[in-house]
């Protein structure tokens, strides 16, 4: 399965389980659905998008319109502008034929109002409503000082950003010494499924900020359940616990490619200081960017539950 067929089920699974909820009546279990897809689908149909043709993408802004006045029928059933759980199932089916060539006419009246495009800022990111920046969501234009320009195409060969990733192998036993390896599972992100190419650098620095240890980074991850990316891959720290220096931290940093500035910049990062290495699963919260190595000044990224989720193993020997 692409990727775009894999982002277009996620979107009908996430469309799925708002009507279920709305079918239900859960409602606000029925709305927070609506509104995070409703989200996903605008910042596709931006005119920055490179997956989706003008065309699909008024479709897009359609779909995410039907999503709105569901809402307000839900919140107002007195609304006139409201619309019923019929109409959203004949819509569902607009989106889960999306990529075919032969879009029929959409299946319902939505209002002009409700289907304008994103507005642009000067650069990347989309400019919503208020309510939508309530917390992470975009990153800044000008915060963009630990970015690199990214090659024109993946390489297939290890490195930064890679297919394969730089992942090192488990250091050898020691006596009396402990290895470990962090399990990175997944990471929570509101807009999770949007991100391109993305992928978590790992390093270890002390109270200074300096690296103690090499830098890997995982591989590219393909897999996305919304609220997650998926990564599932073992990183072996490169050194002893009992040998860090006093005060070191074990440094996470999500990147992401952005085709319009064409460069990998960084979203958010989570760390774990020595203190919280115990074996067994672990949530860590994320910070807001740019990169903090000597903790001083941290912003959570979100108020959200999403974090960055681990497991964590010690190797005695």
């Amino acid at each position: 399965m692409s990727d775009i067929s894999k982002l277009i089920s996620n979107w009908n699974a996430s469309f799925t389980k708002g009507t279920d909820f709305d079918s239900w009546g859960q409602v606000v279990e029925a709305v927070d659905e609506y509104d995070m897809l409703s989200k996903q689908l605008l910042k596709e149909a931006s005119p920055d998008s490179i997956i989706f043709s003008e065309k699909q993408k008024k479709t897009l802004l359609k779909i995410s319109g039907s999503l709105k006045l569901r809402k307000e029928a839900i919140n107002n059933p007195n609304s006139v502008n409201g619309i019923s759980l019929e109409d959203m199932k004949k819509v569902q089916k607009t989106l889960a034929d999306i990529m075919s060539s032969n879009q029929k006419e959409f299946p319902i009246h939505v209002p002009a109002s409700t289907t304008r495009p994103p507005k642009v800022k000067k650069g990347f990111d989309l400019e919503l409503d208020d309510s939508e920046n309530e917390d992470e969501e975009f990153e800044d234009e000008d915060d963009d000082e630990d970015e690199h320009h990214h090659k024109s195409s993946i390489s297939k060969t290890g490195g930064e950003g890679t297919l394969k990733g730089s992942l090192l192998r488990m250091i050898p036993p020691e006596a009396g010494a402990t290895r470990l390896t962090v399990a990175i599972d997944k990471i929570g992100l509101k807009d999770a499924l949007v991100y391109i190419d993305p992928f978590i650098v790992i390093s270890v620095k002390d109270v200074s900020g300096v690296a103690v240890t090499a830098v890997q980074s995982t591989p590219t991850s393909i897999k996305k359940e919304d609220p997650y990316v998926l990564f599932g891959v073992d990183v072996e720290i490169q050194k002893y616990i009992e040998k860090l220096p006093k005060g070191s931290a074990i440094f996470f940093e999500f990147k992401h490619y952005k085709p319009k500035k064409r460069i990998t910049s960084t979203k958010c990062f989570a760390f774990l200081e020595m203190d919280e290495i115990k074996e067994g699963p672990m949530v860590v919260e994320l910070y807001k960017k740019p990169t903090d190595y000597k903790r001083k000044k941290l912003n959570l990224l979100t108020n959200k539950p999403l974090y960055l989720h681990l497991f964590l193993t010690l190797h005695t020997d």
